[in-house]
């Protein structure tokens, strides 16, 4: 009994370790903004911008896979609930870059930036 406990919490910090390195890395990249991914662009915005979005849905198919025990669940089961909330964050995505690319442009002339 002791044995299954150690091992959940040794999951756990396992799951924190990643999950937090993930986050230093956002933070860090947010912090120095490297000029060559932030001032580029590469499908709508910056490389930088995707760097953040990759690592959000990582830590967030983690989480989901983690703490919402998705491991031992049957695969139809897990291919449903990750891949609809994969494709709904993806089109929301592509919908804000989208949206935000005809924004910029359209209010270029009359915003400074």
């Amino acid at each position: 009994m002791a044995h299954a406990h150690e091992s959940n919490t040794g999951r756990i910090w396992k799951v924190f370790g990643i999950l937090s390195l993930i986050t230093i890395v956002e933070v860090g990249f947010g912090i120095v903004k490297p000029a060559s991914l932030h001032l580029t662009s590469f499908l709508g915005t910056s490389p930088l911008n995707w760097i953040f979005i990759i690592l959000t849905l990582a830590k967030a198919y983690g989480i989901t896979w983690a703490f919402m025990h998705m491991e031992g669940e049957k695969k139809w089961f897990r291919r449903s609930v990750v891949w609809t909330a994969v494709f709904l964050i993806s089109y929301l995505v592509t919908l804000l870059l989208i949206e935000g690319d005809y924004l910029y442009s359209t209010l270029a002339p009359l915003v400074k930036w």
